[in-house]
């Protein structure tokens, strides 16, 4: 059995039947009824900012910096992170369906790369997860995190 849309012919599609239109004549679109509005899928993928603080016993700085450059090079999304010998943070866009999602990506971020980067063994202090909207309105007003700029590795 096959299936057609309503009002469409079924003669149509590969069965070498002919179009039931005349030539030039426009088809009625029939897939949306007048007076409705286009609603975007909440389920898409939305741009998330993410701060993320870690801290722990002392390491050398060059070291911290090493693994932050490493970090950065193996996952250019990175804008932009500070260092000191017993704390780093690291700024970043991410894409994810909601909140949850960063959130839980940026959670496993430091001790999935812990040993590809030779990071420090610090744990995570801290964790802020905003919308772009709401990032891009602190900034803005001018209050909140101050603009991922300049990009790189960097010491507080």
């Amino acid at each position: 059995m096959r299936r057609v849309r309503p009002g469409a012919s079924a003669a149509r599609g590969g069965t070498g039947g002919t179009s039931s239109r005349a030539a030039g004549e426009e088809r009625a679109l029939t897939s949306v009824a007048a007076g409705d509005r286009y609603e975007k899928p909440e389920d898409l993928p939305r741009l998330w900012h993410v701060t993320l603080s870690v801290s722990g016993k002392e390491a050398p700085l060059k070291e911290v910096r090493r693994g932050l450059e490493q970090l950065a090079h193996d996952h250019p999304f990175l804008l932009t992170s500070r260092y000191a010998n017993d704390h780093a943070e690291i700024r970043y866009w991410e894409e994810a369906r909601d909140l949850h999602d960063a959130a839980a990506v940026a959670l496993r971020l430091w001790g999935e790369h812990r040993q590809t980067a030779q990071l420090p063994p610090w744990e995570i202090v801290g964790l802020e997860v905003i919308d772009r909207e709401t990032y891009h309105q602190r900034i803005a007003e001018g209050y909140g995190p101050a603009p991922a700029t300049p990009v790189g590795v960097h010491p507080f």
